[in-house]
């Protein structure tokens, strides 16, 4: 079996700036790159200019954007990340929400496991994108709170983990008929869950990155007749470039494709559901949501971390100190910076015109604002 192939997916919000590579065929923002570089290094990385993402992940974007598209992009539309830890689905999903509606659409991104959720909070703030909230709710909980609340459902679900096989070792080591079981068994349980949130004509997006059809296709089946959902058809268009046509979606298997193992398909829900009600996510108690205000303390207003990374950063409301690349990594790992020509106060460190984050400058050093728990660690040369 062939090495796994690197690749990353542009922030098209952001200039479209990184590396180079070939397209990925189902990815307009996707890159395959031809060898692996330290991204840790890169500015343009914390920038939130790109996420690394395999490839093959990111035909779930593709299956979303078909689905949007066919529900008409409508303005205002709610869409779920339900188990959308580390984020790369997440920022992909937000990308393509605001091509299609600018910035009227909600998107909630849904992690369970509260460590993960920590991850998902800080790789959406570097993505940048204000519409989107980070929850951290059980399935169960968001199916009783937002009743036929959302327009789109992706479930990237938990799973054995056979597409993982040529990446992960341990997942190898942990994989059984057993855990097979469980986790097709578990995947039902998440979809019954959180379906009562999901609108009558609404669309579940439903992926794993495994290849057991018990996981997959059959789940699918089971969801469509139990649940009340019609199936939609697979994508028949990239089979030269190695993606399987199966009975109720798309497989990707790592060897066939540049990427590791996928699966993805979708159905729309026909069963009734109740009116969507007038609430909000509120009623999740969010992680994150919006840009998050300053802090006041005596006469001193303190600019958020976060506020640099937006999308809609106003660059004017700061003074903004350009640096190279060796100033912005020891910015980036907390190192105390000197800025001789910069004012006093609060400036934005950039690096290529990309906001880094805030130091505030005290004329012979500079308090460094970047976030402790997203500094680099390796030591800088």
């Amino acid at each position: 079996m062939d090495a796994a192939s690197v690749s990353i997916r542009l922030n098209p919000f952001k200039g479209l700036d990184g590396p180079d590579g070939s397209p990925v065929p189902w990815s307009p923002f996707g890159r395959i790159l031809e060898s692996r570089p330290q991204f840790i290094f890169d500015p343009l990385m914390h920038a939130g200019c790109y996420y690394v993402q395999d490839s093959s992940a990111m035909f779930v974007g593709h299956v979303f954007r078909r689905e949007l598209q066919r529900l008409g992009a409508p303005s205002g539309i709610r869409v779920l990340d339900l188990c959308a830890a580390p984020g790369g689905k997440t920022t992909d999903l937000a990308a393509s929400l605001r091509q299609a509606v600018g910035d009227s659409f909600t998107l909630v991104s849904n992690e369970v496991m509260k460590a993960r959720a920590g991850v998902l909070c800080d790789n959406v703030a570097i993505w940048g994108d204000p519409a989107v909230t980070v929850t951290s709710a059980d399935p169960a909980v968001i199916g009783r709170t937002l009743p036929g609340w959302f327009d789109i459902i992706v479930a990237d679900v938990p799973c054995s983990g056979e597409g993982m096989f040529r990446k992960d070792p341990r997942a190898v080591e942990e994989w059984s008929p057993e855990l097979v079981e469980l986790c097709a068994a578990r995947q039902r349980r998440i979809l019954a869950d959180v379906w009562p949130a999901l609108r009558e004509g609404g669309v579940l997006v439903y992926s794993t990155c495994t290849y057991e059809d018990a996981e997959n296709d059959a789940n699918l089946r089971w969801a469509a007749k139990e649940l009340g959902g019609t199936l939609l058809p697979p994508e028949e268009g990239f089979g030269s470039y190695g993606v399987r046509v199966t009975d109720c979606g798309n497989l990707l298997k790592a060897g066939e494709v540049p990427g590791e193992g996928q699966w993805a398909g979708a159905l729309v829900k026909t069963a009734s559901s109740p009116r969507a009600n007038r609430g909000d996510v509120s009623a999740l108690r969010p992680l994150r949501s919006g840009v998050p205000a300053p802090t006041i303390k005596g006469r001193d207003v303190i600019p958020h971390p976060d506020e640099a990374l937006s999308i809609l950063f106003d660059s004017s409301s700061y003074p903004c100190a350009e640096v190279d690349r060796t100033t912005a990594l020891h910015f980036l790992h907390r190192d105390a910076i000197v800025l001789p020509d910069a004012p006093r106060g609060y400036n934005v460190i950039t690096y290529r015109g990309h906001p880094l984050g805030f130091v505030k400058n005290l004329g012979n050093r500079c308090n460094n604002l970047h976030p402790l728990g997203r500094r680099i660690l390796k030591d800088i040369a």
